[in-house]
């Protein structure tokens, strides 16, 4: 029996893993919505029946070692093939890295257990309660790393219309909710009040959505502006090497000068991969000439020491009609990409990054005045956290009118985090209801507009210059005016009443 028992708990752990990878492949470039609710579903049924807080645990992070394993794999690349660390260790790495972050559904499903003993309490209140603040917290602890959390899923499913009010955690609350009542519709009687409760928050969350995705939350601000986006498909071994700078103007110059109506011209995070001050005088030449005889604005990635010794991941823009430059600097960096933690700096030691400890802008930089438009940069994966993102709305004068992203995802070849990001951006557009911009070096260059859509892409790892005509927006979604303290909100609050049921039903 003892055995038989073992081999029961065992396959429970397996098939949890199994679900983990079936909720990596909901997001991009898959784009199943509808499998994370399964596989959040089957998670849960499998929960309920774990005799402890720590077996319910156990199963949690059992999921997320099959979701992350699956989903942030490309993690590998940067560290073996680009960082010429050890295979042996970047696989070590990678799977150390999935660990600690699997260590919050385990949380989730560990708490809710402990909180809440009754089943049918536990399943509709107290799991989904604390799948979203676990997902939240994921986000900002340790500097946070939200890729893929649960409502970066639903970008093209119903859900996608919660998005301007509660953001993407509250989306992952209200994808728990919805898994949970299917669960309940099938467990219990249908004449239950556990299936009756299933039933309703299934349909009003599925209906609900798509309904709200009708309401206008902004509106046109100013007239459209033609943007043109440049992609040069550089690899990381040339954009670092010793001839990088020259690489990358015999690229990038010749096609943001191509014929055309252009108000606005975009080049990536860090075209040019040296510091503003040693930038070669016939490339500054270049630069300032364009935007002077195009009468264009124009935004480059590039670094910036300052003092001497202490380097930032910049944006500089410059504008036909204003003397000078403006510029945005980096704020949430890259744990060992661009700030070593504390007691790491062996593990840095072993990878060949460059410029790998870096400095953070400050937090309040204003928004870039381009082209009769407000753009609010941002630069690689700073996309990732809506509520630093709405942080640009500090000064009630210059909203954002809309956001430009900047990247280099040549670390990771032609991997799934190239659409993956695409996919966190259009969540940022869907949530501040402000067209996305971004301008990355291999993909995805992209049109993004108010509603998540994607107007205009140009293919992963090409050359190419994407055109395009983008329309600036103003107001305030409720997204923008709270950020993600109605979801974190909401969550605790159902777990308050799910203890209270729990004692009390």
């Amino acid at each position: 029996m003892a055995q038989v028992s073992f081999t029961l708990r065992g396959s429970s752990f397996v098939a949890s893993a199994v679900l983990g990878v079936a909720h990596a492949l909901s997001f991009a470039p898959w784009n199943l919505w509808w499998l994370e609710l399964l596989a959040l579903a089957s998670l849960f049924a499998i929960a309920l029946r774990a005799p402890s807080a720590r077996g319910a645990a156990a199963l949690g992070f059992a999921f997320g070692m099959g979701w992350f394993v699956a989903g942030v794999s490309w993690v590998y690349i940067s560290l073996h093939v680009y960082g010429h660390m050890w295979a042996w260790l970047a696989g070590l790495a990678t799977a150390a890295f999935a660990a600690i972050l699997a260590v919050y559904p385990a949380l989730a499903l560990g708490l809710a257990h402990r909180l809440v003993p009754e089943p049918g309490v536990r399943l509709l209140l107290a799991i989904p309660a604390a799948w979203a603040p676990s997902e939240w917290l994921r986000g900002i602890l340790f500097t946070g790393c939200p890729w893929i959390a649960s409502g970066y899923a639903h970008t093209d499913g119903p859900l996608a219309g919660y998005a301007p009010l509660i953001g993407v955690y509250g989306i992952s609350l209200v994808a728990a909710l919805v898994a949970a009542g299917l669960v309940a519709v099938l467990r219990y009687r249908i004449s239950s009040r556990a299936a009756i409760a299933g039933t309703i928050v299934v349909a009003a969350a599925l209906l609900g959505g798509p309904q709200l995705s009708k309401i206008a939350w902004t509106e046109p601000f100013g007239k459209p502006i033609n943007v043109r986006l440049v992609q040069g498909n550089v690899s990381q071994d040339e954009k670092f090497g010793l001839e990088g700078v020259d690489r990358a103007h015999q690229i990038y110059f010749p096609l943001m000068s191509q014929p055309g109506a252009v108000d606005l011209a975009a080049l990536p995070e860090s075209v040019y991969p040296l510091p503003l001050r040693y930038l070669p005088n016939n490339v500054t030449r270049d630069l300032v000439d364009f935007v002077r005889n195009r009468k264009v604005a124009l935004v480059f990635g590039i670094f910036i020491e300052e003092p001497e010794g202490h380097y930032y991941n910049s944006a500089i823009a410059i504008a036909p009609d204003r003397s000078g430059s403006q510029r945005y600097s980096k704020r949430h960096l890259v744990p060992f990409g661009e700030f070593i933690p504390f007691g790491f700096r062996w593990f840095v030691d072993l990878m060949q990054m460059p410029i790998g400890d870096q400095e953070r802008g400050m937090r309040d930089q204003p928004p870039f005045d381009l082209a009769g438009q407000r753009v609010a940069v941002n630069i690689c994966y700073e996309d990732l956290f809506g509520a630093e993102i709405i942080e640009a709305w500090h000064d009630p004068q210059r909203t954002p009118t809309m956001l430009l992203n900047l990247s280099n995802l040549a670390w990771f070849k032609d991997s799934i985090a190239l659409p993956q990001h695409l996919q966190i951006s259009r969540m940022r557009a869907l949530e501040t209801g402000r067209p996305m911009l971004r301008a990355t070096n291999t993909g995805a260059t992209a049109i993004i507009g108010p509603h998540g859509e994607v107007t205009g892409q140009l293919p992963f790892n090409t050359v190419g210059v994407l055109n395009g005509e983008v329309q600036g927006y103003t107001g305030d979604t409720p997204f923008i005016r709270f950020g993600n303290l109605p979801a974190v909100g909401i969550s605790f609050l159902l777990l308050l009443a799910a203890r209270w049921f729990g004692r009390h039903l």
